[in-house]
């Protein structure tokens, strides 16, 4: 019985490059059919709306015009459609944004443009063989209907079920159980707020930090004292010698500050900002409530 549970099991773990590790559910084939039927018809249901409005300004006249347009509309679409919105939305299309499927690379960082193209340039080798369908009685069969049978093979075949497109660019399709970026996370405790002071003014979070920062702080409830200490400190270790802090700092409290910092404080609304307490006073606090909850 464990034995089927772990087959099972489609959890993986993602290091980012702040060294911090996460779980994510990856998406298996059933999961992202339904995401790509609904970008399939989307991009049909475009395609009409195309075509029937040349024709309505067109006429019979412009037939020539009207193929062409049609075959570039096509082109872009067929080229272009996936890896333009997996690009400038975050690794969504519109169909995995509604099946809440995101794209992401394998170390866990938002893909780029060149990789969102490049993915869905290589779903055409999954398509792999295709299958003969008749349309005309008398014109040779067209070999056009995919069976995505290569895709299919590929993805049973590792364990974070890639594609040809996703192991050429180092991607993988996770299952998002909450954006990341949709709400910020409370952060009640008054000490981050005031460490969140001590932090160097010039001191600008990357993306793919801001991201983790962002993770941290909404699942680090589920964590124990003891748990949050070892996860914070692949990143707060290099952080507390960069800002000059004392050594003794919470971990945790530090990533809670620099969040609190990166999505709270610098928004416009935020109230002015507190008395700036001195280094050991914090510390001392720091060390004194380890295991609460900020």
């Amino acid at each position: 019985m464990s034995t089927a549970l772990n087959q099972l099991d489609t959890t993986i773990q993602v290091v980012t490059p702040e060294n911090i590790a996460f779980d994510y559910r990856v998406a298996g084939p059933f999961r992202r059919l339904p995401a790509f039927l609904l970008d399939l018809a989307i991009r049909i249901g475009a395609f009409i709306l195309i075509v029937f409005i040349i024709n309505f300004f067109t006429g019979a006249g412009g037939g020539g015009l009207a193929v062409a347009v049609i075959l570039i509309g096509w082109f872009v679409s067929e080229w272009f459609y996936g890896g333009l919105f997996e690009a400038y939305w975050n690794g969504q299309t519109p169909g995995k944004r509604m099946m809440g499927l995101r794209v992401l690379t394998t170390d866990g960082q938002p893909i780029n443009g060149l990789q969102a193209v490049m993915r869905n340039v290589f779903r055409t080798a999954d398509m792999y063989p295709m299958l003969s369908l008749q349309i005309l009685g008398d014109v040779p069969p067209a070999y056009i209907f995919p069976t995505f049978f290569v895709g299919l093979a590929v993805m049973a075949c590792n364990r974070r079920f890639q594609r040809v497109g996703d192991l050429v660019c180092g991607t993988l399709v996770v299952i998002e159980e909450k954006p990341w970026l949709t709400e910020v996370a409370k952060v009640e405790d008054p000490r981050t707020a005031q460490l969140a002071e001590l932090l160097p003014a010039d001191f600008r979070v990357s993306r793919s930090m801001a991201q983790t920062l962002s993770s941290y702080a909404e699942r680090r409830r589920y964590f124990t004292p003891a748990r949050r200490r070892e996860i914070a400190g692949h990143l707060g270790e290099p952080l507390l010698r960069r800002f000059g802090l004392p050594a003794d700092t919470s971990y945790d409290l530090l990533l809670c500050a620099l969040y609190y910092r990166t999505f709270i404080s610098d928004r416009p609304e935020e109230s002015p900002r507190r008395e700036v307490p001195r280094h050991h006073d914090l510390a001392a606090e720091s060390n004194a409530s380890e295991g609460s909850d900020p």
